[in-house]
């Protein structure tokens, strides 16, 4: 996306109504059912229907012909970012389901239990996922590697699910918002001008603190968990490790889970009686148990595309300039408004990375014009992005935790104990230091 198309894009806070009436539907009707005591409340209302009168309301508000529209719909369901998450969501789903039927998932939550103390599953599981998502260099590739094994040790030692799967979720979003390898990292980095060495100094000394809090929180919540005895044999855990090792030196994602799917499925044909044609199928299997989230997240992008073609997110960039004009321009201001453009777009788009990339350029003149350096305009923008793209219930993240899980989206959000300490701990740090050069 061009700045020069995006200042030809007329301001329009109309264009926002459809990701309104998405919410509403789609958090309102599960809040509502869940009121009422009604079992599995989000999932009555499939969130791909929730989204449909989003979009039909977009199409009807855009002042393109509709063929037109359709096809900018159909640009943002196929933008790289929307097809990459998609494609995890397969491997994601393909490599759970053969791990779980090979026995590689009861191998490594055997060994994990046997290793990990009991007063730090929870905590452990935090860092092993921040460990590798700093690594990879991606969220979702950590928590498809990881969840399995976080929800076998959970089931295992009675740690609450929602609990180990924010575990899982705050490790993925710290290593995300870190690596230098990150695709948020680069974007940040690429639309503020700014190294990426610096841009990691900036985030690391606001990241560490919330760190340290979210272990002694996740610490704290666990409780007195109770490891049980479990024989386990090693070798279906071997392909895991591997995998695992891969993910720490930096493999990209999709061949380790591409490996992790060919490796799981070998150990069990070699070593048991997994037959090839059940491999097969439980590929397919897996493929299938993400249809929703797939089919969500394109869906989202073509919202999220339609409402940036008709102004919507133009709207959020003109408020938040108004926002630093009208509560004085200094830095302290300036700062605040860059974070809440990037949140606000966040929220619409309900990707961090595009996000990133779409608040970029108005980022880039509101640190310019307040000498704000690119380095600290970056570290907003990825911190911010994170802070939102966590708890977001129809975020990637959440969602792909939630099928793994098998929990409401809402139910995870709430226990994004990281990102929310995250924007705490960043919001003090911006006050302080406005404070000092004041």
């Amino acid at each position: 996306m061009s700045q020069n198309n995006e200042k030809t894009i007329k301001p329009s806070a109309v264009a926002l109504l459809p990701i309104g009436v998405f919410l509403l539907l789609f958090i309102g009707v599960g809040a509502y059912l869940q009121s009422q005591g009604t079992h599995f409340a989000f999932y009555q209302l499939p969130s791909p229907v929730a989204i449909l009168p989003a979009l039909a309301l977009a199409l009807v508000l855009s002042k393109e012909k509709l063929n037109h529209a359709i096809d900018s719909m159909i640009a943002g369901m196929g933008h790289s970012n929307i097809i990459t998450m998609c494609l995890i969501y397969l491997l994601a789903g393909g490599f759970s389901v053969v791990a779980k039927a090979t026995g590689g998932v009861d191998a490594v939550v055997g060994l994990g239990l046997s290793i990990i103390p009991s007063w730090f599953l929870v905590p452990g599981i935090f860092i092993v996922s921040a460990f590798i998502a700093t690594a990879m260099g991606t969220s979702m590739g950590t928590i498809a590697a990881v969840a399995p094994i976080a929800l076998g040790i959970s089931q295992a030692a009675g740690v609450p699910e929602p609990l180990m799967a924010g575990a899982v979720l705050s490790g993925a979003m710290f290593g995300d918002n870190l690596s230098v390898i990150s695709d948020t990292t680069i974007a940040a980095t690429r639309t503020q001008n700014c190294e990426m060495r610096d841009k990691f100094r900036e985030n690391f000394w606001i990241a560490l603190p919330a760190a340290i809090i979210s272990l002694l929180v996740f610490w704290y919540l666990s409780g007195h968990a109770q490891i049980p005895h479990q024989d386990f044999a090693i070798m279906p855990a071997l392909p895991y490790i591997f995998i695992l090792i891969l993910a720490v030196v930096g493999v990209n994602v999709f061949a380790v889970l591409t490996l992790g799917i060919v490796l799981a499925g070998l150990s069990g044909i070699i070593g048991a009686d997994y037959a090839w044609m059940t491999f097969a199928k439980d590929i397919y299997k897996g493929f299938t148990g993400m249809q929703e989230i797939f089919i969500l997240s394109l869906l989202i992008g073509g919202l999220s595309e339609l409402m940036r073609r008709q102004g919507g997110l133009a709207y959020l960039q003109r408020l938040v300039s108004k926002f630093v004009s009208l509560f004085g321009q200094n830095k302290g201001t300036a700062q605040l408004g860059i974070a809440l453009l990037v949140m606000l777009t966040n929220i619409c788009t309900a990707n961090n990375t595009i996000a990133i990339l779409i608040a970029g350029g108005v980022a880039k003149e509101v640190a310019d014009e307040h000498e704000i350096s690119g380095r600290r305009s970056a570290s907003i923008l990825d911190i911010f992005a994170c802070v939102i793209q966590g708890i977001l219930p129809y975020g990637a993240q959440v969602l792909l935790l939630g099928s793994l899980f098998k929990l409401s989206p809402l139910t995870i959000s709430a226990m994004a104990i990281y990102p929310m300490l995250l924007g705490v701990v960043s919001l003090i740090t911006l006050f302080v230091r406005h404070q000092k050069t004041a």
